[in-house]
């Protein structure tokens, strides 16, 4: 064989082969197409089925918000619903109780207008009693209202002026009894600055001590007792070497008998301090001002003057006034 045929051979086996080649791509092409369909369709169909669900589970959903709206639309209507009843229920009830009150108004009204109707003609029914006792009483007395208020102005006048002396008399004798205390005052002090010896004896009084022991408790620590003493009754006590006695010195006899009574309970009671002699003072001076009132009531009621007590307690009142017994005479009716 020749090139020649050599050479056709080889052209005819590769238009063959392309021939076949191209055969072979076709068939595999046009099955990779029809696969590419199946694919795309079997896709399109899974789309549309997931796109159906997913619309259904937004229909459920939207059915399901749209139900959940309208409950709570309907709760907030029922509760509305019943506020308003509760409101109109309250309304009623309030125009009731205004109601009742109006008419219990209205019936006091009346009632009241009644009552006024009855005061007038009580009033008018008095008004005429008086006029006529008035004119019986004038006609019974032969005398005018005038007169009668005249004669009721001269018995007043009269008893005024009985008043008005009996304050003048009870002025003039509380001045004399002024001027007596002032008298025994300025003698009281002069004697207490110039007295003899031999008026020591109406001027002490002597207390007996169980033991020599209980002069120390008078006196107190750094003697506040004793200070405490004299300055709450205006009395000296005097504490010397007489065995198993303390002295009492004043001219006052009022202050040196509370002083006696207060000292001689402090004595038996044995607590002797300073809160405890006040105490024992205030209680033996309640005790003398009522000794004092009983003897002065007897003398005036066995003398039959009237009035005479008030005036010896004024006078005993100013006489123990001072800045020591001011705080014991307080208690005086």
């Amino acid at each position: 064989m020749d090139l020649t045929q050599v050479v056709l051979v080889i052209i005819i086996t590769l238009i063959v082969g392309l021939a076949v080649g191209y055969v072979i791509r076709k068939n595999i092409a046009e099955g990779k197409i029809a696969s590419a369909e199946i694919q795309a369709k079997r896709l399109l169909d899974e789309a549309e089925k997931d796109a159906e669900g997913k619309k259904r589970e937004a229909i459920v959903v939207a059915k399901e918000e749209v139900l959940k709206l309208r409950n709570e639309m309907e709760r907030d209507i029922r509760e509305r619903r019943n506020e308003l009843q509760r409101l109109e229920r309250r309304l009623l009830q309030k125009e009731e109780t205004l109601d009742r009150k109006m008419d219990s108004m209205e019936k006091k009204e009346e009632t009241l207008s009644k009552k006024e109707s009855e005061i007038e003609n009580a009033k008018g029914e008095l008004t005429n009693v008086l006029n006529r006792q008035l004119t019986e009483l004038e006609r019974i007395s032969g005398l005018s209202s005038e007169e009668a208020r005249q004669v009721l102005l001269n018995d007043i006048e009269k008893d005024l002026q009985h008043d008005v002396a009996v304050m003048i008399k009870e002025h003039e004798n509380r001045a004399k009894e002024e001027s007596e205390k002032r008298a025994r005052d300025i003698i009281s002090s002069a004697i207490q600055r110039c007295a003899a010896d031999h008026v020591a004896e109406a001027t002490v009084a002597v207390i007996p001590l169980p033991n020599d022991e209980m002069k120390g408790r008078i006196i107190g620590r750094e003697g506040r007792n004793i200070r405490a003493f004299e300055t709450l009754t205006g009395i000296d006590l005097i504490i010397d070497d007489t065995p198993e006695a303390v002295i009492l010195s004043g001219f006052d006899p009022i202050r040196r008998e509370v002083a006696r009574l207060a000292l001689e309970r402090l004595i038996s009671d044995g607590r002797i301090h300073p809160a405890r002699i006040e105490e024992m003072v205030e209680k033996a001076q309640k005790d003398v001002e009522v000794q004092i009132r009983e003897a002065g009531e007897q003398a005036t009621f066995e003398t039959g003057v009237h009035g005479l007590i008030l005036s010896w307690l004024n006078y005993w009142d100013g006489l123990n006034s001072g800045p020591v017994m001011d705080r014991m005479y307080l208690n005086i009716p």
